[in-house]
């Protein structure tokens, strides 16, 4: 029997079914962003377990907590390593590391390549440890460094640069090391750090090495997308299969989510080892996968961030395309994914918070000064998403009671107009970068000007060029490094010519 069009209860009907159907339309298409990826983060912690790759004395410092004041605070011990074996101490340069966000010794035993080259330059070797990471906590402890925002207010780049241009200025001191050229070295966020201390103390450091560094990732310098295009070309350019199963996944997992008993269901599905409160915690999960396996695309077996095989994302693919016939796509995602959780076999189950997004430094940093926009577009195998300033405020007001300053790194470091500004007043600086980083699109890709340089390679993943060398190095690495040697030798060549020479002319005055 047809029902009339003028009957209340078909009205109704139809008003309650449009309504359900709007509701769950809008819940899909404001699927929140991704938490904000991590440069390094979690990753960086030392394995005590493990052996230690390299001999070095570990040290304290007594550092000012804020510099840019003249207030009474109380110092705190920062640590540094320091490895002297080769060094000369008439001429030798002094090699400094930029510690990032995380136990100094694990960036140590992570950057292989200025150990490789000590003997060769007879340099010293220095890793300074970031204030409020590894074991330099301000207050005396991370819980009391951690408190609130108060007592995180000095976690800042320039704090941290400081911190850097004081060790090295007294350190010279104390080593009688007025001749010794200091080059500076830093990968990631201790990249940035290294580019920005050659801006902002010259005098300090002749040069600067900083790789897969993401000094343009702020306001609009670089498209909001170019992130999660390049990890979703990462995984393109292995397979379209690959990359279309990844793509359909998530609204997979929200259809599935919001079936009754739908979370628990994804929770068995993905092993995960505590029952999944949202949907949006596993695509969270998913989706840091993704961006760190296209980081560490490395083309040989590593342990920088999971122990993974080489080419990790072809490894990935090949799990996604080559499931059983029958196998849904959230079948193959899982099985694709467990090359980056579980590549060892060993994982029974996965908790989520193993790769925490909650109260951190670099959370903090994210919140105060590094604020860096990503979007999801069109072209990207991850869900449609804009970067929306109120919601990381509301996040970063609830977290740590404080309010976002988005323009102020580039007030302070530049960052627009980077040709034009850098070529007037910087020098000997390399930007080193491998496009299959994601993070290599925030950096500096072309010649700023005869010694602002950069070294792009297109095989290269996240600072692969600190690493270790190793026999199964390919030659385009081989030949970014010989570059990077070359520029740094010019560097320290051109600083004893005219040490030489301003002392020759003082002398005959």
């Amino acid at each position: 029997m047809r029902v009339p069009s003028s009957s209340p209860l078909l009205t109704l009907s139809l008003s309650l079914s449009l309504s359900l159907l709007l509701t769950f339309a809008c819940t899909a298409q404001q699927q929140e962003a991704p938490a904000p990826p991590r440069l390094l983060g979690t990753f960086a912690k030392l394995n005590r377990e493990a052996p230690k790759p390299y001999e070095y004395e570990i040290r304290q410092f007594t550092q000012t907590l804020d510099h840019l004041s003249f207030s009474n605070l109380p110092s705190f011990q920062q640590r540094y390593l320091i490895n002297a074996r080769h060094w000369d101490p008439q001429s030798g340069p002094i090699f400094f590391y930029c510690g990032n966000e995380g136990d100094i010794e694990w960036f140590a035993a992570n950057t292989g390549f200025v150990w490789d080259i000590a003997p060769r330059f007879r340099a010293m070797l220095l890793f300074a440890e970031h204030r409020y990471y590894g074991e330099s906590m301000p207050y005396g402890s991370r819980e009391k460094a951690y408190k609130d925002a108060a007592s995180l207010a000095h976690l800042t780049a320039e704090q941290a640069l400081a911190d850097f241009a004081v060790l090295i200025t007294e350190l010279k001191k104390n080593f009688s090391a007025d001749a010794s050229p200091v080059v500076l070295f830093g990968g990631s966020y201790g990249g940035m750090l290294a580019a920005w201390m050659r801006l902002k103390y010259p005098h300090v450091a002749i040069g600067a090495l900083a790789s897969s560094a993401p000094i343009l990732q702020f306001e609009n310098i670089v498209p909001r997308e170019t992130f999660y295009d390049i990890v979703s070309n990462d995984f393109r350019r292995e397979s379209v299969e690959c990359f279309n199963t990844i793509k359909r996944s998530w609204k997979a997992i929200e259809t599935d989510g919001n079936k009754y008993d739908g979370l628990v269901y994804l929770t068995k599905k993905f092993h995960l080892c505590k029952t999944l409160k949202s949907t949006q915690d596993l695509s969270d999960w998913l989706s840091s996968a993704y961006s760190y396996l296209a980081m560490v695309d490395y083309p040989y077996p590593s342990e920088f961030l999971m122990p993974l095989p080489g080419y990790p994302i072809k490894e990935v693919c090949r799990k996604i395309d080559n499931a059983p016939d029958g196998s849904s796509d959230l079948d193959r995602v899982f099985a694709g994914v467990s090359i980056y959780y579980n590549y060892t076999g060993t994982v029974d189950c996965f908790d989520l918070q193993a790769d925490p997004h909650g109260m951190s430094g670099w959370d903090w940093q994210a919140c105060t000064e590094m604020v860096m926009p990503m979007s999801s577009g069109d072209n990207s195998m991850f869900w449609r998403f804009n970067f929306d300033y109120i919601s990381t405020q509301e996040r970063c007001l609830k977290d740590f009671g404080v309010n976002p300053r988005p323009y102020w790194i580039t007030t302070e470091f530049g960052g627009h107009d980077l040709r034009f500004a850098l070529g007037k007043f910087g020098s000997n600086i390399i930007f080193s970068n491998g496009l299959l980083d994601p993070w290599s699109g925030g950096s500096v890709l072309k010649n700023v000007s005869e010694t602002i340089v950069a070294l792009v390679t297109k095989e290269g993943a996240h600072h692969i060029d600190l690493r270790a060398s190793t026999k199964e190095d390919p030659s385009w690495l081989l030949a970014q490094r010989a570059s990077e040697i070359k520029l740094i030798t010019e560097w320290i060549d051109q600083y004893h010519r005219v040490r030489k020479e301003t002392n020759s002319s003082c002398a005959s005055i």
